[in-house]
């Protein structure tokens, strides 16, 4: 592959940097080309996961989302 091209895991098609969703921890890199690739691997990777494995962090990033998003709320609201 070249150079700044990465290769979707989930259906195969190649795109070139500055496209699709790159993640990278530690020595792996999940690319997708697409947020529908993204969201099927992520739909895939949490059937697959028993809660312990993976509950706590779910819950964890789920709060954090939840706490953001009513910061936003409140300071949209203050706009007006």
């Amino acid at each position: 592959m070249k150079k700044n091209r990465y290769k979707c895991i989930v259906c195969g098609r190649v795109f070139p940097h500055g496209q699709g969703i790159v993640v990278k921890t530690g020595n792996l890199s999940l690319e997708f080309h697409s947020s529908r690739c993204a969201s099927k691997f992520l739909r895939r990777l949490i059937e697959n996961s028993s809660f312990e494995e993976i509950g706590r962090c779910v819950k964890e990033t789920y709060e954090e989302f939840v706490k953001r998003l009513e910061v936003f709320e409140k300071k949209r609201v203050k706009k007006i």
